[in-house]
C-alpha cells in the first residue's frame, strides 16, 4: 500500500526575535537629529561671531576715519590775529573745538578734541556704538567703538615749517 499522502508543509516566516544587535541599533534612533541640531547651533554661533566681529572692525575703521577728518577740520581753525601779524601760526583752541564738534555732529558721532601744550597738534577721539546683530541673542546688544585721529598744524609756502 502506498504511503499516506502528507499534507504540504506550510512555512511561515516568523519575525526574528530581537537579539542583542537589533536592540542596540534601536537605542540609536534620533542620534543623528541631535547631532545635527548641536552642530547647526554651533555653526550659527560661529557665523554670528564672524559677522559681529567684522561689523565692529568696520565701525572702528569708520570711527578712526571720522576722528582724522574732524582733526583735519579743526586744524584749519588757526588763530587769525597771530597769523595776520605774522607773529605765529597756531590753532585757535576755541575755534578748533567748535570745528571738531561741528564735524562730529555732521557725521552723527560724539567725541572730544584736545590740543597739545605747544598748540600745534590736535587730537580727536570719537566714541560710538556698534549695535550687534547675532550677539544680541546672547545678551550683548551693542559694543563700544573708539577712534582716534590727530593733525599737526603745518604752515609754509615752499615747505612745512
Amino acid at each position: 500500500m502506498p504511503p499516506p499522502a502528507r499534507a504540504p508543509e506550510t512555512t511561515t516566516e516568523a519575525e526574528p526575535e530581537p537579539g542583542p544587535v537589533r536592540s542596540r541599533l534601536r537605542g540609536d534612533e534620533g542620534g543623528i537629529a541631535i547631532y545635527t541640531a548641536i552642530v547647526t547651533v554651533a555653526l550659527i554661533g560661529i557665523i554670528g561671531l564672524a559677522i559681529d566681529g567684522s561689523g565692529k572692525l568696520r565701525a572702528t575703521e569708520r570711527a578712526d576715519s571720522v576722528a582724522m577728518e574732524a582733526a583735519r577740520a579743526a586744524g584749519q581753525a588757526i588763530d587769525p590775529a597771530a597769523a595776520v601779524t605774522g607773529s605765529a601760526i597756531r590753532v585757535d583752541p576755541d575755534a578748533a573745538q567748535a570745528a571738531a564738534q561741528a564735524y562730529l555732529a555732521r557725521a552723527g558721532t560724539r567725541g572730544s578734541a584736545s590740543l597739545s601744550a605747544d598748540r600745534t597738534q590736535l587730537t580727536v577721539t570719537v566714541h560710538d556704538i556698534y549695535p550687534t546683530k547675532f550677539l544680541a541673542i546672547a545678551g550683548i546688544g551693542s559694543m563700544d567703538v573708539t577712534g582716534h585721529g590727530s593733525a599737526r598744524l603745518l604752515h609754509g609756502v615752499a615747505q612745512p615749517q
